[in-house]
């Protein structure tokens, strides 16, 4: 009896862990666009594209680590507006060009050579390719979506 009692008793316990822990960010899987030295975006102020409408780069001084990348702001203000929700700020597609991802390759960007879209930040690889993506983007970010399901995860 005291052995079936014991497994009882860790299957309740093994139970209430799973319904208490906090749920696993699925989003700490995807890949994030970052130099050698685990930097995101080249540096860039992601907040600074909602706020100030342009790049802005930021400094090691506000720094904040996210999917293991760490991502600069420009102000203490920025960080915090940018670790209260990173999901809303961040670029899609971890930062990859979201032109090439709706091709199906994962390319760096020119942090200079962005867009906001219905409230999300786009970044591509060169600057003319941004009015293209724009005009496109009915077609272009439903294929990156798709594409960035198979190419986003970490291995």
């Amino acid at each position: 009896m005291r052995h079936r009692a014991m497994n009882v008793l860790t299957i309740v316990a093994i139970c209430m862990v799973v319904t208490v822990s906090p749920a696993i960010d699925a989003g700490a899987t995807e890949r994030v666009n970052q130099d050698d030295g685990n930097v995101a975006i080249r540096g860039y102020d992601t907040v600074a594209y909602f706020t100030e409408g342009r790049p802005v780069e930021g400094t090691p001084e506000f720094e904040h680590v996210w999917r293991d990348a760490r991502w600069r702001f420009s102000s203490a203000e920025h960080l915090g507006v940018f670790a209260e929700d990173p999901e809303r700020y961040a670029p899609r597609y971890g930062g990859f060009c979201a032109g090439a991802m709706a091709r199906g390759w994962r390319v760096t960007v020119d942090p200079e050579a962005w867009t906001i879209i219905d409230g999300r930040l786009y970044l591509l690889y060169a600057s003319h390719r941004v009015e293209g993506f724009v005009e496109n983007s009915d077609e272009e970010i439903p294929m990156a979506d798709a594409n960035w399901e198979r190419l986003g995860q970490v291995e």
